[in-house]
């Protein structure tokens, strides 16, 4: 039985941190048992804000590093960069010219990314959705594993692929490209949102997302952080001055005290419950100190498998490079369907 295809992708902006490493990197490497994966490091959706050439370079390669460090198989399944793969922004300009412009005006993302400064920022941001659209279309994915901030994009996915599909209906049909199962040319990728810590938050403000933009350090934990790094993180982890509660509903409220609780079920594979069965009623003088050493015991693996990656950029590159061959294999013959279907001279 044919397994569901699955694609998602990291960007290579800076320190990756706990953040990535539990919304994005663990379920990952979860979704190989069960799906056909592809894994892309988005470089070029990485531009849509100006990087410097040699730390965009070092990231793609970090990020990469992570994914195989985690537990990612780039044999069975596929890891490789987006600018190596030419039908990403081919297929991009395409559904350009299917998208409406009221669709990207409603997302949200772009508001928040360009600030009050909305008209000095690069057409490549507000466009980023179109982009991250042409990623899972390309490969006919079915399923994409998005944190909530990224559901709004994959909405508007699935709002272009049918505006595609009915805009093309009658070309699809006489080249014989809809596939019963699809209901059309394009598949309506589905969203995978699960597991206790789907948005990790600022270890000092529990109502942020952890980011690499955060101007302090102390606000996440990096995947390159040593122990002591972590613990020291953690220890000065903003809380408030109550026990933790005994139930879920407690709580509420408490955003700082949430997130250290998500944290520490998602990395043990527990629930919210389970924790606070465990230290319902404790200080976080006792908690934080369990934390930290989960944390510790968690990533210091991962840690290390990448530092002993990353002295080999050479075999890096080699695996992105076998991924985007592997890649277009499957995005090039996709690609030319949409060629034939939308008119143009092969």
């Amino acid at each position: 039985m044919k397994k569901p295809r699955v694609f998602s992708g990291v960007q290579p902006t800076g320190n990756l941190h706990l953040g990535n490493y539990l919304g994005a990197i663990v379920r990952f490497v979860d979704l190989q048992k069960d799906h056909e994966c592809i894994y892309c490091v988005v470089d070029m959706h990485a531009i849509t804000v100006w990087q410097d050439p040699k730390e965009l370079l070092r990231s793609t390669r970090e990020v990469t590093a992570a994914f195989l460090a985690a537990g990612i198989d780039a044999k069975e399944h596929i890891v490789f960069n987006q600018s190596q793969v030419s039908q990403h922004a081919e297929l991009a300009w395409v559904l350009n010219c299917v998208a409406r412009i009221g669709w990207l005006n409603r997302m949200t993302q772009f508001k928040e990314k360009a600030g009050k400064n909305r008209e000095n920022a690069s057409v490549g941001l507000y466009d980023y959705p179109v982009l991250m659209a042409a990623d899972i279309l390309a490969y006919h994915a079915e399923k994409v594993p998005v944190g909530e901030d990224q559901k709004q994009h994959l909405e508007l996915t699935r709002d272009i692929a049918q505006k595609f599909n009915n805009d093309y209906a009658e070309r699809i049909a006489e080249l014989g490209l809809a596939g019963e199962e699809k209901g059309g040319f394009f598949p309506l990728p589905e969203p995978l949102i699960q597991g206790p810590a789907t948005r990790v938050m600022s270890l000092r403000d529990g109502t942020k997302k952890m980011s690499k933009s955060d101007p302090s350090d102390y606000s996440r934990i990096n995947l390159s952080d040593d122990p002591d790094t972590i613990a020291k993180k953690i220890r000065k982890a903003k809380t408030d001055p109550e026990p933790l509660p005994e139930t879920v509903e407690g709580l509420e409220g408490r955003p700082e005290a949430a997130n250290l609780v998500g944290i520490y079920a998602a990395l043990a594979g527990v629930s919210h419950e389970d924790v606070l069965r465990q230290f319902g009623g404790k200080g976080f003088a006792e908690f934080k100190p369990a934390l930290a050493e989960l944390v510790v015991e968690k990533l210091s693996p991962v840690n290390a498998e990448m530092k002993r990656i990353l002295a080999d950029p050479g075999y890096i590159d080699e695996v992105l490079r076998d991924g985007a061959e592997r890649a277009r294999a499957i995005a090039a013959p996709i690609f030319e369907d949409v060629k034939r279907i939308v008119g143009f001279l092969m």
